[in-house]
């Protein structure tokens, strides 16, 4: 677990890709995915931002970025982006960990490495996240370290499932493993 350095940036877009392809099914999306292709400009880079990495051996297993934005409306409700708007506001991008490192707790272990950056880098004052509800495992993964702030789900199943959530700046996300 690290952050990550330039060495690091094929894997962890091969983990994020292979995660809008395989995961999500519906690949990548420029609107959606524009720091995936400039990994470096978004995240090493960028004061206030982050990249984090899973290792197993030589191989990128697992990611998780901070960035110092807020969610969008669209697709978001504009109460979400009013809310989350601002300087203050760290956002958790690419909770990612590939399918056979899953249940180890390395996702847990990237989002505290992502928090404990948030708590240090100076100016964050709240972290603001989503999930897709149809990942399976995503929701109640976010339901035992983060805060509901609005279940967005629309009824339609073929559509977004998302559910919003708050992670305070000051709350450890559970121990190291």
């Amino acid at each position: 677990m690290r952050l990550a350095t330039h060495a690091d940036l094929p894997g962890a877009r091969s983990v994020m890709l292979d995660t809008f392809y395989h995961e999500f099914g519906h690949g990548y999306r420029p609107r959606w995915h524009t720091d995936v292709v400039d990994l470096a400009g978004t995240y090493l880079d960028t004061p206030r931002h982050a990249l984090f990495v899973a290792v197993d051996g030589d191989e990128v297993v697992g990611t998780t970025a901070v960035r110092a934005q807020g969610p969008a409306s669209p697709p978001h409700p504009p109460w979400i982006a009013e809310r989350y708007s601002g300087d203050g506001t760290a956002q958790l991008f690419r909770v990612y960990v590939r399918p056979g490192h899953r249940r180890r707790g390395l996702a847990r272990r990237l989002v505290g490495a992502a928090v404990g950056f948030i708590a240090e880098t100076p100016g964050y004052e709240r972290i603001y996240l989503h999930t897709d509800t149809r990942v399976p495992g995503a929701e109640a993964f976010w339901r035992s370290m983060a805060v509901e702030v609005c279940d967005a789900r629309d009824g339609d199943p073929g559509h977004h499932q998302t559910v919003h959530f708050e992670i305070p700046v000051s709350v450890p996300t559970g121990p190291a493993r």
